[in-house]
């Protein structure tokens, strides 16, 4: 259930008339850019207002004439889709924030510094979007921020998309519990359990999350296996 505190307005003109929605903000903008959202689950309520802060309904007649349906989900996408969102200072900062965050992450997750092979940390990577002055936009996909800030933080930090793959040899007491958790890392390549029931494996993987990898198979054997980039 969406909560009416955190509901934002979707207005949609057609006519003379005014038609309006209360709505989940990020649901609503996710919808926006495309993504595959249950509209029953961003509206706050599930009726169409002609004037929400009156609490004035819109008639059925005027509905039809507008949507050729009275249908409240049907409707209530289209003013999504083709209306604008009413958010507060507060919302839009607080989702600019929270996408600025995704983009970063993602970056950090996939990228490399290729003079050094190794990651940038999330900080460096936001000083480089601050740097080169990238905006946010609160309408593109995370998918989409990625590829315009890449192309902006190049000039200012050398980075690249790239996947590293690393052989791991985990000793016998610890494979046949851990092997599950290290394929679902990456993709395997090659595996082997070998004679004395240790599970040898090239495994690919987002170049900037090694650490993280490094970081699970110590964690699953104590710091007993074998790992090596290859």
């Amino acid at each position: 259930m969406v909560s009416l505190d955190e509901a934002v307005t979707a207005r949609l003109k057609k006519g003379s008339k005014h038609f309006e929605v209360l709505v989940e903000p990020d649901g609503a903008l996710s919808l926006k850019r495309g993504e595959d959202v249950k509209i029953e689950e961003i509206l706050a309520v599930e009726s169409i207002f002609e004037d929400i802060a009156r609490g004035d309904h819109a008639p059925e007649s005027d509905l039809t004439n507008a949507f050729d349906t009275t249908d409240v989900s049907e409707i209530a996408r289209y003013i999504i889709l083709h209306g604008e969102l009413q958010l507060t200072k507060e919302q839009r900062q607080h989702i600019l924030e929270e996408k600025t965050k995704q983009v970063v992450n993602t970056i950090a997750q996939n990228a490399i510094n290729p003079q050094t092979r190794t990651p940038h940390p999330p900080a460096r990577i936001q000083k480089a979007m601050e740097e080169a002055k990238v905006h946010i936009d609160l309408t593109k996909s995370v998918d989409e921020q990625v590829n315009i800030v890449m192309k902006a933080i190049r000039p200012i930090i050398p980075i690249r998309f790239e996947e590293v793959d690393i052989a791991v040899k985990i000793p016998a007491e610890y494979a046949t519990r851990s092997y599950g958790d290290i394929a679902k890392f990456g993709t395997l390549r090659k595996q082997e359990w070998q004679n004395d029931g240790a599970w040898v494996a090239v495994i690919r993987i987002p170049a900037g999350i090694q650490n993280d990898f490094y970081g699970l198979i110590n964690r699953l054997t104590k710091g007993d296996a074998e790992t090596k980039l290859l």
